[in-house]
């Protein structure tokens, strides 16, 4: 199971059986395994010097609990992976992160698996049960942007959605004692499935952004721990003319960086 953790283990957000959901849903073969947090430098390819597990990450945890986070993702260059998968993600919660310590997150983003064109997903576990996959889009080509949000819904406080190019695209999940509690997390992926695999990611993340309320009242992310496992690169990304545009009073500057293996 993938971990993510910050200097405090606060929060740790995974794709956690991500791999073993995807088989079912695409008919795919994939290994899975279990990590913990790692730390940054050098690696060799394809070497689990930090005893990870396969997993690595390269992206962000907000400095704040919000009510939600939004970007919009981007695969640079053709992701390459010869054993489990990779991916580029928002989201919150975590493993241990629920009520009474249980598992609950929401977390939505690009990925793909060996022999799998890239696809838009979305993942959701709640009162510790097994975590649901969602394939929302097949097919997504490198250079295509997808605008991903993981939002509380207005005035219903603990029930949770994914959106995708501004539409709503999962129903609302009701996850108990989640609103408020957690800090968001944007970040790339991957795992090697346990071997000594060596996979390649590009993301860039664009327009990142946390909601400060049910609903929206978005904000820009503001980091407050970077995961930069040996091997990856996080740069941060001067705002595009998009973004600048943007920029108001009311709606400052959005985060943005490219995460890279």
């Amino acid at each position: 199971m993938a971990r993510l953790g910050t200097a405090a283990d606060e929060v740790r957000v995974s794709f956690r059986l991500f791999v073993s959901l995807i088989v079912g849903a695409l008919g795919l073969a994939i290994l899975a395994g279990e990590t913990s947090t790692a730390s940054a430098g050098p690696r060799a390819c394809g070497v689990d010097v930090a005893g990870n597990g396969g997993y690595s990450y390269a992206g962000y945890q907000a400095t704040l609990r919000a009510h939600g986070v939004r970007a919009t993702i981007t695969a640079t260059r053709s992701l390459e992976v010869t054993a489990g998968h990779v991916a580029g993600w928002v989201g919150v919660g975590g493993p241990g992160q629920g009520a009474g310590g249980e598992d609950a997150w929401i977390q939505a983003g690009i990925a793909t698996v060996p022999g799998v064109e890239p696809f838009l997903y979305a993942e959701v576990t709640r009162g510790g049960r097994y975590p649901k996959f969602i394939l929302l889009e097949n097919d997504i080509e490198v250079g295509e942007s997808r605008s991903v949000a993981v939002l509380e819904v207005a005035g219903r406080p603990g029930y949770w959605r994914v959106w995708a190019e501004g539409k709503p695209a999962t129903k609302p999940f009701k996850i108990r004692s989640s609103s408020g509690r957690w800090a968001p997390i944007a970040t790339a992926e991957s795992f090697s499935g346990g071997q000594k695999a060596c996979n390649s990611f590009a993301f860039r993340f664009e327009r990142v952004l946390v909601a400060r309320g049910g609903g929206g009242a978005w904000q820009p992310f503001e980091s407050a721990h970077r995961f930069l496992d040996r091997g990856n690169t996080v740069r941060a990304l001067a705002a595009d003319r998009g973004s600048r545009q943007l920029q108001s009073a009311r709606n400052p500057l959005p985060y943005a960086f490219v995460a890279s293996s």
